[in-house]
């Protein structure tokens, strides 16, 4: 999927938390967003998803024209997942079953991704009972199990042990290899950015400064604000 912002600012009680001229993210980019805290990031991940609506300007989606097809088409995993108050099971197939697929692809498909994610041994434990690493695992397994042509991530790894990290990297990554969605990640994790993404965006107090290839961002061409945030260690 292809999204184009232009215009974009969202303000809450009167102050400007987001004012972004334009972007652009190409069908099939892998994005890491990157920053400090405050900067705006997470605000721009809910004006992507829809979950809220920008004070002015428009962003677009192609090939999906109408509203309700491209909000079926996207996902969205915060830091602290939204879990339903059922069974491990129940949550991966939730997706499917809005979208009525037929119950025995369901059934394949949500085993499949319980295997995967290494809880299949959790499928009939209630969701609220969970650690939290073993909850990212059901929220990321539920976003990927319905193949969504656009996967937002909020912090995906963060306070969760490195072999949870490690192994949700390696799902996602083999999913992005497969199937090649638009994937847009705010992460504080540089080294993390590096091992997935192939485009970064470093964003400050609601603008985007710099964007482009990890190479560029990252190397000597990259602006000196990133630099400077670097060095300092606050992303």
């Amino acid at each position: 999927m292809k999204i184009q912002g232009t215009g974009i600012t969202k303000a809450f009680n009167r102050k400007t938390v987001l004012d972004i001229n334009n972007f652009t993210v190409e069908d099939g980019d892998f994005w890491g967003i990157i920053g400090p805290n405050g900067s705006g990031k997470s605000t721009l991940l809910r004006l992507i998803s829809k979950l809220t609506e920008p004070s002015s300007g428009e962003i677009t989606y192609e090939p999906r024209d109408k509203e309700q097809s491209i909000k079926r088409s996207m996902t969205l995993v915060f830091q602290k997942p939204y879990l339903l108050r059922t069974s491990v099971y129940n949550n991966v197939a939730y997706p499917l079953q809005i979208r009525q697929i037929h119950p025995t692809e369901i059934r394949r498909k949500v085993e499949e991704m319980l295997t995967s994610f290494q809880i299949e041994s959790l499928a009939n434990q209630k969701a609220w009972t969970l650690s939290g690493g073993e909850a990212q695992k059901v929220a990321l397994a539920r976003a990927l199990v319905f193949n969504p042509e656009l996967i937002m991530l909020d912090e995906p790894t963060a306070n969760i042990d490195p072999a949870s990290i490690m192994l949700l990297e390696d799902r996602l990554r083999s999913h992005y290899q497969k199937s090649k969605p638009t994937v847009l990640m705010v992460t504080h994790n540089l080294q993390q950015t590096k091992r997935l993404c192939n485009k970064v965006a470093f964003m400050y107090e609601g603008k985007i400064h710099d964007y482009g290839s990890i190479e560029h961002v990252f190397g000597p061409d990259g602006t000196s604000l990133v630099k400077s945030f670097i060095q300092q260690g606050i992303i």
